[in-house]
Protein backbone atom coordinates (compact mmCIF):
# COMPACT_ATOMS: atom_id res chain seq x y z
CA UNK A 1 0.00 0.00 0.00
CA UNK A 2 1.20 3.41 -1.11
CA UNK A 3 1.92 6.28 1.67
CA UNK A 4 -1.21 7.98 0.06
CA UNK A 5 -3.46 5.22 0.27
CA UNK A 6 -2.34 4.26 4.21
CA UNK A 7 -2.64 7.89 4.78
CA UNK A 8 -6.48 7.40 3.55
CA UNK A 9 -7.31 4.58 5.15
CA UNK A 10 -6.42 5.98 8.34
CA UNK A 11 -8.30 8.96 8.24
CA UNK A 12 -11.24 7.14 6.53
CA UNK A 13 -11.28 3.70 6.79
CA UNK A 14 -14.18 2.02 9.28
CA UNK A 15 -12.92 2.96 12.78
CA UNK A 16 -13.52 1.12 15.84
CA UNK A 17 -13.85 2.66 19.21
CA UNK A 18 -12.87 1.16 22.07
CA UNK A 19 -14.47 3.56 24.66
CA UNK A 20 -13.78 4.05 28.34
CA UNK A 21 -14.62 7.29 30.59
CA UNK A 22 -15.16 10.33 29.51
CA UNK A 23 -16.31 12.45 27.02
CA UNK A 24 -13.35 11.52 24.38
CA UNK A 25 -15.04 8.34 22.62
CA UNK A 26 -18.39 10.49 22.28
CA UNK A 27 -16.93 13.02 20.65
CA UNK A 28 -15.18 10.64 18.08
CA UNK A 29 -18.10 8.90 17.26
CA UNK A 30 -20.13 12.69 16.53
CA UNK A 31 -16.82 13.24 13.99
CA UNK A 32 -17.42 10.02 12.32
CA UNK A 33 -21.37 10.61 11.68
CA UNK A 34 -20.11 14.14 10.57
CA UNK A 35 -17.93 12.71 8.39
CA UNK A 36 -20.07 9.55 7.02
CA UNK A 37 -17.01 7.37 8.48
CA UNK A 38 -17.87 3.85 9.07
CA UNK A 39 -17.68 2.67 12.88
CA UNK A 40 -18.50 0.89 15.59
CA UNK A 41 -18.36 2.01 19.54
CA UNK A 42 -16.26 -1.52 21.51
CA UNK A 43 -18.37 -1.26 25.00
CA UNK A 44 -16.24 -3.98 27.27
CA UNK A 45 -18.83 -5.95 29.74
CA UNK A 46 -20.22 -3.77 32.59
CA UNK A 47 -19.45 0.02 30.68
CA UNK A 48 -22.51 1.15 28.54
CA UNK A 49 -22.91 4.83 28.92
CA UNK A 50 -25.87 6.32 28.13
CA UNK A 51 -24.33 8.47 24.68
CA UNK A 52 -23.70 4.98 23.02
CA UNK A 53 -27.93 3.79 22.88
CA UNK A 54 -28.70 3.90 19.79
CA UNK A 55 -25.38 4.17 17.70
CA UNK A 56 -23.62 0.85 16.55
CA UNK A 57 -22.09 -0.65 19.20
CA UNK A 58 -20.42 -4.02 19.76
CA UNK A 59 -20.23 -5.56 23.05
CA UNK A 60 -16.86 -7.05 24.18
CA UNK A 61 -14.92 -9.24 27.36
CA UNK A 62 -12.10 -9.08 27.94
CA UNK A 63 -11.48 -12.62 28.71
CA UNK A 64 -13.11 -13.23 24.66
CA UNK A 65 -10.69 -11.35 22.72
CA UNK A 66 -11.32 -14.05 19.84
CA UNK A 67 -14.82 -12.85 19.52
CA UNK A 68 -14.47 -9.59 19.95
CA UNK A 69 -11.95 -9.72 16.61
CA UNK A 70 -14.00 -11.80 14.66
CA UNK A 71 -16.42 -9.24 14.77
CA UNK A 72 -14.54 -6.72 13.82
CA UNK A 73 -12.75 -8.65 10.69
CA UNK A 74 -16.18 -9.53 9.93
CA UNK A 75 -17.39 -6.11 9.79
CA UNK A 76 -14.38 -4.38 7.89
CA UNK A 77 -13.15 -2.24 10.95
CA UNK A 78 -9.79 -1.62 9.35
CA UNK A 79 -8.94 0.84 11.93
CA UNK A 80 -8.82 1.40 16.19
CA UNK A 81 -8.31 4.05 18.65
CA UNK A 82 -8.89 3.73 22.31
CA UNK A 83 -10.79 6.79 23.38
CA UNK A 84 -11.31 7.77 27.39
CA UNK A 85 -10.16 6.55 30.79
CA UNK A 86 -10.49 2.46 31.33
CA UNK A 87 -10.17 0.57 34.57
CA UNK A 88 -7.89 -2.61 34.74
CA UNK A 89 -10.44 -5.47 34.46
CA UNK A 90 -10.86 -8.26 37.18
CA UNK A 91 -9.98 -11.01 34.86
CA UNK A 92 -11.79 -14.39 35.48
CA UNK A 93 -9.59 -17.05 34.65
CA UNK A 94 -12.47 -19.57 33.88
CA UNK A 95 -13.96 -17.34 30.76
CA UNK A 96 -10.31 -17.41 28.75
CA UNK A 97 -10.75 -18.16 25.56
CA UNK A 98 -8.14 -19.80 23.36
CA UNK A 99 -6.99 -16.42 21.94
CA UNK A 100 -6.56 -15.04 25.70
CA UNK A 101 -4.15 -17.61 26.75
CA UNK A 102 -2.25 -17.55 23.91
CA UNK A 103 -1.98 -13.89 24.48
CA UNK A 104 -1.89 -14.22 28.37
CA UNK A 105 2.54 -14.99 28.78
CA UNK A 106 2.52 -11.29 27.12
CA UNK A 107 -0.67 -9.51 28.29
CA UNK A 108 -0.68 -10.64 32.05
CA UNK A 109 2.95 -9.09 32.69
CA UNK A 110 2.11 -5.95 31.14
CA UNK A 111 -1.33 -5.45 32.86
CA UNK A 112 1.34 -5.46 35.99
CA UNK A 113 3.06 -2.37 35.16
CA UNK A 114 2.50 0.86 33.87
CA UNK A 115 -0.17 2.34 31.83
CA UNK A 116 2.33 3.05 29.31
CA UNK A 117 3.52 -0.45 28.82
CA UNK A 118 -0.08 -1.97 29.34
CA UNK A 119 -0.93 -0.14 26.49
CA UNK A 120 1.77 -0.82 24.20
CA UNK A 121 0.91 -4.49 24.23
CA UNK A 122 -2.11 -4.00 23.83
CA UNK A 123 -1.51 -1.79 20.88
CA UNK A 124 0.62 -4.46 19.67
CA UNK A 125 -1.86 -7.56 19.39
CA UNK A 126 -4.62 -4.86 17.73
CA UNK A 127 -1.80 -4.74 14.82
CA UNK A 128 -1.39 -7.99 15.14
CA UNK A 129 -4.98 -8.83 13.69
CA UNK A 130 -4.04 -6.35 11.05
CA UNK A 131 -6.03 -3.70 12.57
CA UNK A 132 -4.40 0.35 11.77
CA UNK A 133 -3.92 2.16 15.66
CA UNK A 134 -4.70 5.35 14.74
CA UNK A 135 -4.88 8.61 17.90
CA UNK A 136 -7.82 10.87 18.97
CA UNK A 137 -6.48 13.71 17.22
CA UNK A 138 -5.97 11.81 13.89
CA UNK A 139 -9.82 11.28 13.91
CA UNK A 140 -10.58 14.30 15.38
CA UNK A 141 -7.90 17.33 14.43
CA UNK A 142 -9.15 20.10 16.61
CA UNK A 143 -8.67 18.34 19.96
CA UNK A 144 -4.73 19.31 20.24
CA UNK A 145 -4.03 22.28 22.86
CA UNK A 146 -3.34 25.63 21.43
CA UNK A 147 -0.26 27.31 21.95
CA UNK A 148 -0.57 30.39 23.79
CA UNK A 149 -2.68 32.16 27.11
CA UNK A 150 -6.03 31.21 25.80
CA UNK A 151 -8.40 33.02 28.58
CA UNK A 152 -8.55 36.49 30.18
CA UNK A 153 -6.92 35.23 33.22
CA UNK A 154 -3.01 36.31 32.26
CA UNK A 155 -0.01 34.23 34.31
CA UNK A 156 2.44 36.14 36.63
CA UNK A 157 6.00 35.28 36.58
CA UNK A 158 5.91 33.02 39.81
CA UNK A 159 2.88 31.37 37.61
CA UNK A 160 5.49 30.64 35.20
CA UNK A 161 8.03 29.16 37.45
CA UNK A 162 5.75 26.47 38.46
CA UNK A 163 4.46 25.57 35.18
CA UNK A 164 8.27 25.58 34.32
CA UNK A 165 8.69 23.08 37.41
CA UNK A 166 5.53 21.23 37.03
CA UNK A 167 6.31 20.33 33.71
CA UNK A 168 9.80 18.92 34.72
CA UNK A 169 7.87 16.75 37.24
CA UNK A 170 5.56 15.40 35.36
CA UNK A 171 7.97 14.62 32.59
CA UNK A 172 10.10 12.96 35.43
CA UNK A 173 6.91 11.41 36.45
CA UNK A 174 6.31 10.00 33.02
CA UNK A 175 9.57 8.70 32.40
CA UNK A 176 8.80 5.65 35.16
CA UNK A 177 5.50 5.39 33.12
CA UNK A 178 3.70 6.62 36.49
CA UNK A 179 1.84 9.36 35.47
CA UNK A 180 0.92 12.64 33.23
CA UNK A 181 0.61 15.85 35.52
CA UNK A 182 1.64 17.51 38.59
CA UNK A 183 0.21 20.74 40.66
CA UNK A 184 2.89 23.16 41.87
CA UNK A 185 2.01 26.21 43.60
CA UNK A 186 5.18 29.23 44.99
CA UNK A 187 7.76 26.39 43.69
CA UNK A 188 6.15 23.02 45.76
CA UNK A 189 5.06 20.19 44.54
CA UNK A 190 1.21 19.72 45.99
CA UNK A 191 0.88 16.23 44.13
CA UNK A 192 2.11 14.11 41.22
CA UNK A 193 -0.66 12.49 39.26
CA UNK A 194 -0.44 8.42 39.39
CA UNK A 195 -2.56 5.86 38.71
CA UNK A 196 -6.07 7.13 40.30
CA UNK A 197 -5.93 10.22 37.91
CA UNK A 198 -6.24 14.06 37.57
CA UNK A 199 -10.03 14.17 39.41
CA UNK A 200 -8.03 12.49 42.35
CA UNK A 201 -4.99 14.06 42.29
CA UNK A 202 -7.10 17.59 42.15
CA UNK A 203 -9.73 16.25 45.15
CA UNK A 204 -5.73 15.56 47.29
CA UNK A 205 -4.89 19.06 46.51
CA UNK A 206 -8.44 20.98 47.58
CA UNK A 207 -8.18 19.02 50.84
CA UNK A 208 -4.54 19.43 51.38
CA UNK A 209 -3.13 21.93 49.68
CA UNK A 210 -3.48 25.09 51.54
CA UNK A 211 -1.44 24.05 54.66
CA UNK A 212 1.69 24.66 52.05
CA UNK A 213 0.65 28.03 50.03
CA UNK A 214 3.22 29.51 52.40
CA UNK A 215 2.67 32.95 51.09
CA UNK A 216 -0.89 33.90 50.98
CA UNK A 217 -0.12 37.29 48.41
CA UNK A 218 2.00 34.53 46.16
CA UNK A 219 0.87 32.30 43.25
CA UNK A 220 -2.33 30.19 44.17
CA UNK A 221 -0.78 27.00 42.10
CA UNK A 222 -1.16 25.42 38.65
CA UNK A 223 -2.04 21.81 37.12
CA UNK A 224 0.42 20.64 34.82
CA UNK A 225 -0.20 18.01 32.07
CA UNK A 226 2.59 16.79 29.70
CA UNK A 227 2.67 13.74 27.54
CA UNK A 228 5.24 10.83 29.02
CA UNK A 229 8.57 11.28 26.97
CA UNK A 230 9.11 8.50 24.12
CA UNK A 231 5.03 7.84 24.59
CA UNK A 232 3.19 6.62 21.76
CA UNK A 233 0.43 9.80 21.11
CA UNK A 234 -1.54 7.43 19.32
CA UNK A 235 -2.56 6.50 22.63
CA UNK A 236 -3.57 7.76 25.74
CA UNK A 237 -2.60 11.78 25.05
CA UNK A 238 -3.09 13.43 28.76
CA UNK A 239 -6.67 15.54 28.39
CA UNK A 240 -8.23 18.18 29.95
CA UNK A 241 -11.76 19.21 29.68
CA UNK A 242 -14.07 21.71 31.15
CA UNK A 243 -14.32 19.37 34.42
CA UNK A 244 -10.62 19.75 34.96
CA UNK A 245 -10.82 23.35 35.28
CA UNK A 246 -13.97 23.43 37.67
CA UNK A 247 -11.75 20.57 39.43
CA UNK A 248 -8.76 23.07 39.52
CA UNK A 249 -10.80 25.42 40.70
CA UNK A 250 -12.21 24.23 43.74
CA UNK A 251 -7.95 22.99 44.39
CA UNK A 252 -7.67 26.66 44.79
CA UNK A 253 -5.48 27.04 41.54
CA UNK A 254 -4.55 30.11 39.51
CA UNK A 255 -4.75 27.67 36.11
CA UNK A 256 -3.99 25.34 34.12
CA UNK A 257 -0.93 24.74 32.07
CA UNK A 258 -0.59 21.76 28.76
CA UNK A 259 2.47 21.09 26.59
CA UNK A 260 0.50 22.84 23.82
CA UNK A 261 0.03 20.23 21.17
CA UNK A 262 0.45 17.41 23.25
CA UNK A 263 -2.41 17.47 25.15
CA UNK A 264 -6.29 17.18 24.31
CA UNK A 265 -8.42 19.76 25.00
CA UNK A 266 -12.26 18.05 25.15
CA UNK A 267 -14.02 20.73 24.02
CA UNK A 268 -11.32 24.05 23.69
CA UNK A 269 -14.26 26.54 23.56
CA UNK A 270 -16.60 25.60 26.47
CA UNK A 271 -13.20 25.15 28.03
CA UNK A 272 -11.79 28.38 27.56
CA UNK A 273 -15.49 29.44 28.43
CA UNK A 274 -15.38 27.67 32.05
CA UNK A 275 -11.87 28.83 32.93
CA UNK A 276 -13.03 32.66 31.87
CA UNK A 277 -15.85 32.23 34.74
CA UNK A 278 -13.92 31.09 37.08
CA UNK A 279 -11.17 33.15 36.79
CA UNK A 280 -8.63 30.68 35.78
CA UNK A 281 -6.06 30.91 32.87
CA UNK A 282 -5.63 28.08 30.55
CA UNK A 283 -2.49 28.35 28.26
CA UNK A 284 -0.45 25.76 25.73
CA UNK A 285 2.96 25.92 26.34
CA UNK A 286 6.09 24.80 24.38
CA UNK A 287 8.92 22.95 26.35
CA UNK A 288 11.08 25.98 25.61
CA UNK A 289 8.70 28.44 25.51
CA UNK A 290 9.71 31.41 28.33
CA UNK A 291 7.59 33.76 30.45
CA UNK A 292 6.48 36.87 28.01
CA UNK A 293 8.01 39.93 28.54
CA UNK A 294 4.64 41.56 29.17
CA UNK A 295 4.30 38.56 32.37
CA UNK A 296 3.22 40.17 35.33
CA UNK A 297 5.56 40.48 38.20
Amino acid sequence: MGAAAHSELLNTGPLAIVAGDGDLPRLLAEECQRNDRAYIVVLFAGFAPDWAVGLPCLKAEFEKPARMFKALHKGGFTCVTFAGAMQRPHLRPLKFDWKFLKLAPTLLPAMKSGDDVTLRTITAIFESEGMQVVGAHDVLETLLAPSGVQTVAKLSKMDWADIKRGFDIAQASGRLDVGQGAVVAQGICLAVESIQGTDAMLRFVAETGDAYRLDPKAARGVLCKVPKPGQDWRVDLPSIGPATVEAAARAGLAGVAVQAGGVLVLGLEQTIAKADELGLFLVGVGRDDTPPAEAES
